[in-house]
């Protein structure tokens, strides 16, 4: 099997996933929920099963641009920041419809909202900086002419991959079905992160070993081996956490599902590209370092 030598195939399947996502980020921005733009949150229960179009009837006459979302008898209801007046007026619309109980009602201001959004991107970014320099300190005694920098850029590299697919599959769900990201979201992305550089780990651990192991074979060919020799137990485990996580969103409450699908969608994304986006860049990055090397070298004979 020479996973390696298609690299290029790889490559062109890893665009055929993002692009889609980068054109709905660009044209349809991510879609940001009460967590990130502020707003107002109603959590309700009626005694009845109520049709969802009822709900949303009632509701968008008094606020515009509302979101609800329906399980069982329990409706959430998302809106922009609600005065007490326009509060009252919609409970009144609502309690029209049947007697309901009311769970939870919460309200989140810009500034709450800014801030938020300000940790969120400084998580992310002191995460991808904390991986990039723990893989290269751990891989410090990697043999040459390999270099620890490239294995932690590379990781970084798949993670930006995975994480841009997401993202992007996120816009599109937030334009069609009306999906929005909040703060579950951002821990979905980091444990996204976790499980696709853990397993990007024990291909590249593998990869040291067989360049101690074997010197003669060159670079391409030691990859190559590690992939195969590490296949099985990424998939494996990968799966196993996949059929946990797929019960859950079956099983779980409607709250739950854009989270549940985040981490189901992360994981399988990651899962590829630790074997097939990873290792291939840092046999393109070594070729092309190998190939710059001989060609400065054949400059200085001549």
């Amino acid at each position: 099997m020479n996973i390696i030598g298609r690299r290029k195939i790889w490559y062109l399947i890893s665009l055929i996933l993002i692009i889609p996502g980068i054109l709905a980020i660009i044209f349809w921005r991510i879609p940001t929920g009460l967590d990130f733009k502020g707003g107002t949150l109603i959590d309700i229960q009626y005694q009845d099963k109520i049709p969802k179009e009822k709900i949303e009837n009632a509701v968008e006459p008094i606020v515009r641009g509302a979101n609800v979302q329906q399980s069982g008898k329990s409706f959430i209801i998302r809106t922009p920041v609600l005065n007490s007046e326009t509060q009252q007026k919609l409970e009144e619309e609502l309690s029209k419809i049947g007697e309901y109980q009311k769970n939870r009602f919460e309200t989140v201001g810009p500034t709450v909202s800014n801030n938020l959004k300000n940790k969120a991107i400084l998580a992310v970014v002191l995460a991808t900086i904390g991986i990039i320099i723990y893989i290269s300190i751990a891989f410090r005694k990697v043999p040459k002419p390999a270099s620890s920098w490239r294995f932690g850029i590379c990781a970084v590299l798949a993670l930006i991959h995975d994480i841009t697919f997401v993202i992007g599959l996120f816009a599109i769900l937030g334009h069609f079905f009306n999906f929005e990201i909040d703060s579950l979201f951002i821990t979905a992305l980091l444990t996204i992160m976790g499980f696709s550089v853990h397993d990007t780990i024990v291909v590249f651990d593998r990869i040291r070993e067989n360049l101690r192991k074997s010197p003669s074979l060159d670079f391409e060919t030691n990859v190559n081996n590690s992939i195969i020799q590490t296949v099985n137990r990424s998939l494996n485990t990968s799966f196993t956490v996949l059929i946990v996580l797929l019960s859950l969103y079956l099983l779980g409450g409607e709250t739950l599902k854009p989270f549940m699908l985040a981490l189901i969608v992360g994981i399988a994304i990651g899962t590829y590209s630790s074997i097939f986006n990873a290792p291939p860049l840092l046999v393109s990055w070594q070729s092309w370092s190998t190939r710059r090397l001989h060609r400065k070298q054949e400059k200085v004979s001549s």
